[in-house]
């Protein structure tokens, strides 16, 4: 037989290897090996309509609502098949609703039975209008109704939580909240309960339907950082937020593109807002970062901005009365100009910027030191921090990207992940979900260097190597004798440490993590708490960097940005500046005679008492702040500043990865940092070119545009001896929760409802040798701290405490931090 050359020419798409061809709706389509038939009809633009399906979650087949029609080596399935749940074959032919009247049908008596039980509530619910039910039944369902008998109901709404309510009415099963809380967040305390027409979900040991208890909650309580996101996932109104609901309709609402400002992770975000009021906030989609996740701090604390003590105008202290008064912008100013260049000139001023700024503020802060102020005592760490954490900053972190750094992908796919000094679910949430993700998905190994089997331990499904605090270097150190399998594995490409800003509390642990990533090839992640920090050490707000990552000492980039800030030859100061400890310490003594100070809270750093003898005898302090705080009550001028809400800017997340933000909020008239920075320059005859964030951004990116990184030294500090503790002695590790007292939480009593419990933790030996007491004192000199008593597996003479949590402020009451030797009584004996 001959072959015309035609169709000898014609040979069918090669198939690449680990793939399959298929046929849906008539096209053909080469599909990975594996991949559901429902992602596969995305690809090809075909919407299947469905519940129950969701990208980052695991296959259900609950709703059953994506019925196609499957073909089979030429043979037809015998029913319809869900394509949420089927894998795509080699051969397979499918059809759509598009093209099979046999799956429309199905399609539409699935929406049927969903809609037998639904209430007719949409004008009221909070889902109307946003609603995948609502849409799919126009699109896809029957044009009326054959129900005519009474519809399922139940008492509502049921509070599973204090920010989660239940109606029960509305929930078509598709089990999204019942699978995102078992396999995303670990937190199974909402399930599917009873069988049948009484099928519903609620939490774990939730009474009778009927019962009166129901209607008040009982049962276990959905205590989660990530419910919010069950709400968000619901494809109907059967979760509602208890802040959000009945405050406005979807259609009402202008949505905005932001970027959460709790921590260091960078989420986005989009904000919803009406009549210049924010209502809520809902996670963003972005896959590099936070996936379609966001933590309940995120979604819910965003209400501070409308606080009753948020100051709104100027403020000047009257010499006379002692009392701040309202004054304009332009009085203001010249005061604070004025009361700046005269202490400058004296014995110096020390600027506190805090943690919480963008980019761009942070630049402003630091060109306003050293061009205005004639100094680099600038420090941005509002918190416990050190000498060999300047050094490790410098040397580890200064500069990376996630071109040259690790990003949360690579997190999420390592063969080993060790966590040192930090604890991921109450310091970064969102990573903390990709450590779970990679842990549960990928078999990623996560160890955690620290004192007892936290909940993070538990849902990492990691290994614990307890040490006492204050230890953690000596078990750095240790872990080639101690943890060889550790060390080994911390060899093999991919692997990663992470470490939160509780090292700098703990002598000789960075120059412990250098020697091993050195040993090991592993790299370090450096997690800080706050937003603004990473971003604060770029634009060099600390007293030994430059903007840029360039030494204060060195010479050729001192002189390179004197070019591009046309200063004199010379003129930027040449010496390493005073820390925040340092500058605090010389305000008390008299050896400043000026203070500028951002967004910080007194009772976050290391010796509030030190803080607030500061402020209280500097001879001129000038306040950039949002609310009232102690640092306002004695400033001699308050200058507003815009939240994030109400400007643009950028943060720079962990990953050194830059998540710029828009205005939400327009027209409130509240300024930057940057542009009232700019303009109190402009007063004290210095021009910084921050008048707007975006200029600040410019004028950043060309001030380090070629500027040559200096080449810093590695932290060399011994591990010290491990700290012991004496009879009715006990070593203190601590840390804060994620839901506590910070002030960005106020106004949140739907939040606060879900913080997890303020206890003191101690060992079972502790617990004998004082008599199993339900509560325990613990104390210094300057004071005691007494809370109830939960057992945990710490080491022998260890006291786990929460920071700055209720009955538990640490630094303000005690005056001392993590690892330090305090004295431990049954319930209120000291």
């Amino acid at each position: 037989m001959t072959i015309a050359p035609e169709a000898a020419s014609k040979d069918e798409t090669p198939v690449p290897e680990g793939h399959v061809k298929l046929t849906i709706d008539g096209e053909e389509v080469i599909a990975p090996k594996g991949e559901l038939l429902i992602r596969t009809a995305e690809r090809l633009g075909i919407v299947i309509p469905r519940f129950c399906d969701h990208p980052l979650l695991d296959p259900a087949g609950a709703c059953r609502q994506c019925l196609v029609e499957v073909e089979m080596n030429g043979r037809p399935m015998p029913k319809p098949q869900a394509s949420c749940t089927m894998t795509v074959a080699d051969g397979m032919v499918v059809k759509t609703q598009r093209t099979s009247p046999v799956a429309d049908k199905a399609q539409q008596g699935v929406m049927e039975l969903l809609l037998i039980n639904h209430p007719l509530d949409c004008p009221i619910c909070d889902k109307g209008g946003e609603c995948p039910l609502q849409n799919q039944a126009m699109a896809h369902g029957r044009p009326e109704s054959r129900f005519r008998d009474r519809k399922r109901t139940f008492p509502k709404p049921l509070p599973i939580s204090t920010q989660v309510l239940l109606d029960r009415e509305r929930c078509v099963l598709c089990q999204r909240c019942t699978r995102f809380s078992s396999q995303i967040a670990g937190d199974p305390f909402i399930d599917l309960l009873e069988r049948g027409a009484q099928q519903q979900i609620g939490t774990s040991e939730t009474a009778d339907v009927l019962d009166a208890a129901s209607r008040t909650g009982s049962g276990t309580p959905f205590q989660s950082y990530f419910s919010g996101n069950t709400i968000q996932i619901c494809p109907v109104g059967a979760l509602t937020s208890a802040q959000y609901r009945f405050r406005s309709r979807p259609f009402d609402l202008v949505s905005s593109p932001s970027v959460c400002e709790h921590c260091s992770v960078g989420c986005a975000m989009r904000t919803d807002f009406r009549r210049g009021k924010v209502m809520r906030r809902l996670a963003g989609d972005d896959p590099e970062v936070n996936e379609e996740w966001l933590c309940d701090k995120g979604r819910f604390a965003f209400r501070y901005t409308g606080a009753a003590d948020r100051i709104r105008h100027p403020l000047v202290r009257n010499p006379e009365t002692g009392e701040l008064e309202r004054t304009s912008w332009t009085h203001a100013l010249r005061v604070a100009a004025e009361g700046l260049a005269k202490a400058r000139d004296g014995r110096g001023v020390g600027v506190l910027p805090g943690g919480r700024l963008t980019v761009e503020d942070a630049y402003a802060y630091s060109k306003f030191a050293r061009v205005a102020l004639r100094t680099n005592d600038i420090d941005f760490r509002a918190r416990a921090h050190s000498a060999e954490e300047l050094d490790f900053l410098a040397s580890h972190v200064v500069g990376t990207t996630p071109e040259n750094g690790v990003t949360f992908r690579q997190i999420e796919t390592a063969p080993l992940v060790l966590c040192v000094a930090f604890e991921p679910e109450e310091e970064a949430p969102v990573l903390f979900l990709r450590l779970r993700k990679g842990a549960r998905k990928r078999g990623t190994k996560v160890v955690h260097i620290g004192q007892w089997t936290t909940p993070a331990v538990r849902k990492t499904f990691g290994e614990l190597l307890a040490c006492v605090p204050g230890a953690e270097a000596s078990a750095v150190d240790g872990l080639a004798e101690h943890a060889p399998d550790v060390d080994e594995q911390l060899r093999a490409e991919g692997s990663v440490v992470l470490v939160g800003e509780r090292a700098a509390e703990i002598p000789g642990l960075y120059s412990a993590l250098h020697r091993l990533s050195e040993r090991t090839g592993a790299p370090i992640v450096w997690v800080p708490r706050r937003a603004g920090e990473r971003g604060a050490l770029e634009a060099g707000a600390l007293p030994t960097l430059l903007p840029g990552g360039a030494a204060v000492t060195d010479a050729e980039a001192r002189a390179a940005l004197e070019r591009v800030w046309k200063l004199e030859a010379g003129s930027l100061p040449a010496q390493p500046g005073r820390d925040t400890n340092g500058i605090l310490t010389a305000a008390r003594n008299g050896d400043l005679d000026g203070l500028l100070v951002g967004g910080v809270e007194l009772a976050d750093l290391p010796d509030p008492e030190l803080a607030l003898e500061a402020v209280r005898r500097c001879g001129f302090v000038v306040s950039l702040e949002l609310r009232h705080s102690e640092v306002t009550g004695h400033a001699d001028v308050v200058l507003p500043i815009a939240p994030v809400d109400e400007k643009s800017g950028s943060f720079l997340n962990l990953e050194g990865r830059r998540r710029e933000f828009e205005v939400t909020l327009d027209g409130t008239g509240a300024l930057p940092d940057c542009r009232v920075l700019d303009t109190l320059a402009v007063e004290m005859d210095a021009d910084l070119y921050t008048q707007t964030p975006a200029a600040s951004a410019g004028d950043f990116a060309r001030s380090t545009d070629g500027l040559a990184r200096t080449a810093h030294a590695a932290p060399d500090v011994p591990a010290p001896t491990p700290p012991s503790a004496g009879e009715g002695q006990a070593l203190l590790a601590t840390w804060r929760q994620l839901l506590d007292d910070g002030v960005l939480q106020d106004d949140e009593p739907h939040l606060a409802g879900t913080a997890r419990r303020v206890v003191a933790r101690i060992p079972r030996s502790t617990a004998e040798a004082l008599g199993d007491p339900s509560s325990v004192t613990v104390s210094t000199d300057r004071g005691a701290v007494t809370l109830p008593v939960e057992i945990a597996d710490l080491p022998d003479d260890v006291v786990w405490l929460p920071g700055n949590s209720p009955n538990s402020k640490l630094r303000a009451t005690l005056g001392v931090g993590h690892g330090a030797v305090v004295s431990i009584a049954a319930g209120g004996e000291r």
